[in-house]
């Protein structure tokens, strides 16, 4: 994946309606997002990756879509969950600390790498350290997931070797997702 930067989305957290959150978060440059609000069905997830994936694409961003119920271009996959038959062209999973990471896929996201506030007691946290074993063992991308609530710690997961970060709480809460996002992308050059 060409992008750094993966922003998981969270409508619940956001300060404002989440296209224009996203769109907020854009002008501080493209990222991944990941639309994840898998508490909505799947209809209405279609219609807010219509509308999101519209403003990704005008932007240089990708869209990906977190465990589709239907045909996607780019799909990012619980832990447990098939891969799609068509495969998307680009297809990511969620891979939690002590599981193994499958060679096939495009990426994956590691955690937890720091103590997150979206998921209070998910883990323990692994650390930098650690992460630099996941990295330098992975076939694949690996980018941090995971308390990665800002510039210094992007900087340190990307120091470990990651392929860059995915964040959620940290652009999806941000009253300047701008400002956020322009940070996070500085630190992953």
């Amino acid at each position: 994946m060409q992008h750094r930067l993966i922003v998981v989305t969270d409508r619940h957290g956001c300060p404002r309606p989440l296209a224009d959150q996203v769109a907020l978060a854009l002008r501080g440059g493209p990222f991944a997002l990941v639309l994840r609000d898998k508490d909505l069905p799947w209809e209405e997830r279609q219609r807010l990756a219509s509308e999101v994936g519209l403003l990704m694409a005008e932007a240089g961003g990708v869209l990906i879509v977190a465990d589709p119920e239907g045909p996607v271009a780019a799909a990012h996959l619980s832990a447990h969950r098939a891969v799609p038959d068509p495969r998307p062209v680009l297809c990511g999973r969620s891979v939690h600390a002590g599981e193994a990471i499958d060679p096939g896929l495009d990426y994956c996201t590691y955690s937890p790498v720091w103590p997150t506030d979206s998921k209070p007691g998910h883990g323990p946290a692994i650390g930098t350290a650690a992460l630099a074993e996941v990295c330098a063992a992975s076939q694949v991308p690996v980018y941090a997931l995971g308390g990665v609530t800002g510039p210094d710690r992007a900087l340190a997961a990307r120091e470990a070797g990651a392929a860059g970060v995915a964040v959620m709480g940290a652009v999806m809460r941000a009253g300047d997702p701008e400002h956020e996002v322009r940070a996070l992308r500085g630190a992953l050059v």
